[in-house]
């Protein structure tokens, strides 16, 4: 059984006989006051300080804590416990599945609604590979009047049938969709449930996400965050650090308080940040609003939702405040606009997603000092979208080598939702390119090697080095020398964050 973690950092700690990957030695690394201060090899004279605790590593790997850099935490705690429509295949065999829960519903289930409870909510679903297509009529007929709200894998459509549109207040068409604003406004509201509830979802997902080997995570949520995760870290939170992210309609709020991106937040400990300023300008692939420069077959380019005067103006007041603009973009028409601002404004920042790139705009990353924020397994949740919206242009779509090659930095995530928040599989697809459904790799051209995806996913540490924080991942295989499938599901015997163990398996 895994050990309890501890709560308290050590005064010291020794973690001994320790392995860096690709490397035969072994080492003993003295971490004090939360930070790597000596490397030794093992068995050499340096004495173990007093009060130092040593745990005997027997050998195994070690690698700077990972990060995930894109996630919307509550909505992937909460989808832990809603209907999972990503098995769907079609919009006939998503309602089929909201049909069978309902009728498998108790009344101790959060889906039985015929009490009058929450309303039915489902996730996942992807309607760009459908045949068919949602209707009204369609989810109607199959939830018996039971209010049914059925978000999109990357949370930028909503399906609603007539009783949940009813219960919002919201507007909906023939085939039952709200997409972008929308669709996100209801989808805060569906969240909405008593804060001790979410929290302890949160907490569990947090837990999971450290025996993993996560030790930190940029929160996207949608929501005035640093609040919320002050109240989960006084409550107890303490399994990973968070940057959390601020929106633009926050940001006057922000700035009047005194936060810039990176500041800690007083009251969070070493756990809490101030994040990037988060920005969305276009939609996303599944809903084809993604912005493009040409038509998608179905016409029409996508979404532009911030114009480029609009971005320019709000990069250069982040630049005023000391915040990092981190500017969604997936469309290569909405990465046209994301550099042009960048450029005009002479601030370096983040484009989140970054899934289809102009060839003349990869150098450009590089050249502006742009970090691309990518979630690599999205390459392979999304191939047969991409290749039907962007049909003979793929070879720069979620294009991970061309942009390494090109100056760019790198930042590995999973966006979940939309994908596990889970980094072996995010770096997994970044270098595979192919998931374990036994399809053939998807633009293998476009893949990275494994030491460049784990410093891709630990904020450009490549191995544990004298002065780094004592953000420590212990493996129970080298990640360089395993197999691919054992590379994604890569067995993590501990983690530490500042050298306190946020989980504890086989050491």
């Amino acid at each position: 059984m895994p050990k309890p973690a501890s709560h308290a950092a050590p005064s010291g700690l020794v973690l001994a006989a320790a392995r860096q990957p690709g490397e035969k030695t072994l080492c003993d690394i003295f971490i004090t006051d939360g930070r790597v201060a000596q490397i030794v090899p093992s068995g050499s004279a340096a004495s173990v300080p007093d009060g130092s605790r040593v745990v005997d590593l027997d050998g195994r790997c070690v690698i700077p804590g990972l990060w995930d850099e894109h996630v919307h935490m509550t909505q992937w705690a909460l989808a832990a416990g809603r209907i999972d429509l990503s098995g769907a295949t079609s919009a006939r065999e998503a309602a089929a599945v909201v049909r069978s829960r309902l009728g498998n519903s108790t009344p101790a289930d959060p889906g039985g609604e015929a009490d009058g409870g929450r309303p039915l909510v489902g996730v996942g679903f992807r309607d760009a590979v459908w045949a068919d297509a949602p209707s009204l009529e369609l989810l109607d007929g199959a939830t018996a009047g039971v209010p049914t709200a059925l978000i999109s894998h990357d949370l930028h459509c909503v399906w609603l049938n007539s009783a949940a549109a009813a219960r919002y207040g919201v507007s909906v068409g023939a085939d039952g969709l709200l997409r972008e604003d929308p669709a996100f406004e209801l989808t805060r509201e569906l969240g909405r449930l008593p804060d001790k509830a979410v929290d302890a979802m949160v907490r569990d997902a947090g837990r999971a996400a450290a025996a993993r080997g996560i030790v930190g995570i940029v929160d996207f949520e949608m929501v005035w965050n640093r609040d919320t995760w002050l109240r989960r870290i006084t409550a107890g939170f303490d399994s990973l650090r968070v940057d959390a992210g601020v929106y633009p309609q926050d940001l006057d709020r922000a700035i009047g308080e005194g936060m810039r991106t990176g500041q800690p937040v007083p009251g969070g400990g070493e756990l809490l940040r101030v994040g990037p300023l988060k920005v969305l300008i276009d939609g996303s692939l599944n809903t084809r609003t993604a912005y493009c420069v040409d038509p998608y077959p179905h016409g029409g380019r996508g979404l532009l939702t911030v114009n480029e005067s609009e971005l320019l103006g709000l990069l250069v007041k982040a630049r005023a405040a000391g915040f990092v603009p981190a500017v969604h973009a997936i469309g290569d028409g909405a990465n046209q606009v994301a550099l042009n601002a960048f450029e005009t404004a002479g601030v370096r920042g983040r484009i989140e997603h970054a899934q289809f790139v102009r060839r003349q705009d990869f150098a450009r990353f590089g050249e502006l000092g742009i970090t691309a924020s990518v979630q690599p397994a999205h390459a392979l949740d999304d191939r047969d979208a991409a290749d039907s919206n962007w049909a003979g242009r793929t070879e720069r779509a979620f294009p991970l080598r061309s942009l390494l090659d090109a100056g760019a930095t790198l930042a590995l995530g999973s966006d979940a939702p939309v994908a596990p928040l889970e980094p072996w599989t995010a770096m997994s697809a970044a270098t595979t390119r192919a998931g374990q459904d036994g399809r053939e790799p998807w633009h293998p051209e476009q893949a990275l090697t494994r030491r460049e995806a784990l410093a891709a996913s630990s904020r450009g540490r490549r191995r544990i080095s004298v002065g780094d924080p004592a953000d420590v991942v212990v493996l129970d295989a080298d990640p360089l020398a395993v197999s691919d499938g054992e590379f994604a599901a890569m067995p993590v015997a501990a983690t530490l964050a500042a050298g306190r163990f946020t989980y504890r398996g086989g050491v």
